[in-house]
């Protein structure tokens, strides 16, 4: 299991040294939750912090859009430099398109769902992407204990791609004690925020979640 620490948490005051740590510690992704305070109650940051540390980071960016009508920003967040570029189910206007011009770009392209949509509401558009996130908290704020039913989402995404390849991620509430969970249902990416940010030992914690 991947684990992909959230930059939500970081201390932006550090932001360079925060993702030469990541990948010092042996990980190759972050997390960049993008938030408009529209479609969910917070604002973080946006395609021009994204483009500016693309410059000294070849960590994978896998860019969470937590936007209303994300279509209007696409361009944006491919130019900035995203490897993966994740829209959400209940945002977007015509999800297949998103998908498609995501990919065409060259990057690859993920679907969220929110804690109360079902998965089965993305078996039409399996076949146009790359990555399936579930939501584990109510998006738009950092530091939420994951909620178990959604969890169990995870094996039911497991179940619903088949033998497709297709990366399960899972974002919201993971810590050490609880990543095996995580990893039981059938997650690929762990997205780990406070328990990787805020925890005295990040090393350790890596090597617990990873375990």
């Amino acid at each position: 299991m991947r684990v992909a620490p959230s930059l939500i948490s970081a201390d932006f005051a550090r932001l360079g040294e925060e993702l030469e740590n990541i990948r010092a510690l042996g990980l190759d992704a972050v997390h960049l939750d993008v938030m408009d305070g529209a479609f969910v109650p917070n604002i973080t940051f946006g395609q021009v912090l994204i483009k500016s540390i693309r410059k000294s980071s070849g960590l994978c960016f896998d860019t969470h859009l937590m936007i209303e009508k994300p279509c209007r920003y696409l361009d944006d967040f491919i130019a900035a430099g995203s490897d993966i570029i994740t829209v959400h189910f209940e945002a977007t206007e015509d999800l297949a398109a998103d998908l498609r011009y995501i990919r065409a770009a060259g990057v690859k392209a993920g679907v969220s769902v929110k804690p109360k949509t079902p998965v089965s509401v993305l078996e039409p558009y399996l076949d146009d992407m790359d990555l399936i996130l579930i939501m584990t908290v109510e998006p738009g704020f950092g530091g939420q204990g994951a909620i178990p039913e959604c969890i169990k989402k995870i094996a039911e995404a497991k179940a619903l791609i088949g033998d497709r390849d297709i990366i399960i991620e899972a974002d919201g509430g993971a810590t050490v004690k609880n990543a095996v969970e995580f990893r039981d249902a059938g997650c690929d990416m762990l997205v780990a925020g406070t328990a990787f940010f805020k925890a005295e030992d990040r090393a350790g914690a890596v090597e617990a979640l990873k375990a």
